[in-house]
C-alpha cells in the first residue's frame, strides 16, 4: 500500500511539471517580445549617436572640401529651388529617396562624410539622424542650411523666421519630470530588431518632415496641449523658457537607464532647442521608437532671437550668411 502510495505521489508530481511546461509555453506564445524594448536595446548597443554629440557641420568645411572626393553632398530641396541654386557636385535626392539612394545609387563606405543640405538646416538634421539610426555614420546635416551659403537663401528661410514675440512670456518656474511610464507601442508584426527598424525607417521617410513641424505661436498659446522639452543646457533653461517646458540635458537624457520612459505616451512631445536642429535630430530617434513628436519650428530663434544675441547664445544673425559660389 505504501509503495502504491509513492507510485500515485510520483505520476500526479510528473503530471504536475507536464502541466506547468504546457503553461509557460502558452504564456510565451500570449506574450510576445516587446517591440520597443527589442528596439531600444539595439538602437543603445549599437552606436546611441543620440545620446553623444550630434553631427551637424558648418558650412565653412562644406566649402573647403568642396574637391575632396570623400565628401559627398546631397541636397534634398525641391527640384526649383536646386535648379535656382546649388552647391557645386551636389546631388539632389528627395527625403522620400534616400534609403533607396544610399542603398542602390552610392557607397556611403566610401566617403569620408555625406553631408545633408536643406533650406535651414532642420529637415536635414532630422533626415540625417534616421539615416544614422539605420546605421550610416558619416552622415551629417549642414548648420543653417543653404541660408549660410548665400544672402538669397537665407532671406527665404531664416531671415524672415527669427522673431521674439514671445521673449517676454518665458517662465524660469523649474517644471519636474514625470514617473517613469509606459513606453510606445509598435505593432510592426516583427520580431527582429533589424526587421523591426527597418519598417519603422520606411514609414517615416515616407512621411514628410512637414507633418512634425509645431510652430512657436501654438505652444505659447496652448501649452498645456504638449508635453515641452527644453532640450538645452542648464543655464539656458534657468535664465527663461517656454511655460510648462520640462529640462532634458542634452547627450544623456535619452537612454532608457535614464529619462526616456519620462515622456509620454498620451500626448505630442515638443522639443525645443536654440535652432531647431539639435531638436530635428531628437524627434528623429523619438519617432523611430513610436513617440509622438513636433519640432518647434526654428527653435529659440523663433520666438526670442534678441534674447539669444544679447547672451551670446545660439542666436541666427547676418554674421552666419556667407557669399559661397553656387551652380545655377
Amino acid at each position: 500500500m505504501k509503495k502504491s502510495s509513492i507510485f500515485l505521489i510520483a505520476i500526479f508530481a510528473s503530471a504536475a511539471v507536464l502541466f506547468s511546461s504546457f503553461k509557460s509555453a502558452d504564456n510565451s506564445n500570449l506574450n510576445p517580445p516587446n517591440e520597443f524594448e527589442t528596439l531600444v536595446n539595439y538602437l543603445e548597443a549599437n552606436g546611441n549617436f543620440i545620446n553623444g554629440e550630434l553631427p551637424i557641420m558648418m558650412a565653412d568645411e562644406v566649402k573647403k572640401n568642396l574637391k575632396n572626393p570623400k565628401y559627398h553632398i546631397i541636397d534634398i530641396r525641391n527640384d526649383s529651388w536646386f535648379e535656382y541654386g546649388h552647391i557645386k557636385g551636389a546631388a539632389n535626392v528627395q527625403s522620400a529617396d534616400l534609403l533607396t539612394y544610399f542603398g542602390n545609387t552610392i557607397t556611403p563606405s566610401e566617403f569620408e562624410k555625406i553631408i545633408l543640405v536643406c533650406y535651414s538646416g532642420q529637415s536635414a538634421a532630422y533626415y540625417s539622424s534616421l539615416l544614422r539610426i539605420a546605421g550610416y555614420n558619416n552622415v551629417y546635416s549642414m548648420k543653417w542650411g543653404m541660408s549660410s551659403w548665400r544672402q538669397d537663401f537665407a532671406e527665404n528661410s531664416w531671415l524672415k523666421n527669427v522673431k521674439n514675440d514671445f521673449a517676454d512670456q518665458l517662465e524660469t518656474t523649474e517644471n519636474k519630470k514625470p514617473e517613469k511610464g509606459a513606453n510606445p507601442t509598435l505593432d510592426t508584426g516583427k520580431t527582429e530588431a533589424k526587421e523591426i527598424l527597418m519598417t519603422r525607417l520606411e514609414t517615416l521617410f515616407a512621411t514628410p518632415y512637414r507633418d512634425f513641424i509645431v510652430k512657436s505661436p501654438e505652444v505659447f498659446e496652448n501649452p498645456s496641449n504638449y508635453f515641452i522639452v527644453n532640450y538645452l543646457d542648464q543655464e539656458n533653461y534657468n535664465s527663461g523658457h517656454i511655460p510648462q517646458a520640462v529640462h532634458y540635458t542634452p547627450n544623456n537624457s535619452l537612454s532608457i537607464t535614464t529619462d526616456l520612459l519620462t515622456l509620454p505616451t498620451d500626448k505630442k512631445v515638443v522639443v525645443y532647442d536654440s535652432t531647431g536642429q539639435k531638436a530635428a535630430y531628437v524627434i528623429a530617434y523619438l519617432n523611430v521608437l513610436g513617440y509622438q513628436t513636433g519640432n518647434l519650428s526654428y527653435g529659440e530663434n523663433g520666438f526670442m532671437n534678441s534674447v539669444l544675441k544679447e547672451k551670446g547664445w545660439d542666436a541666427f544673425t547676418k554674421k552666419e550668411i556667407n557669399m559661397f559660389p553656387v551652380i545655377e
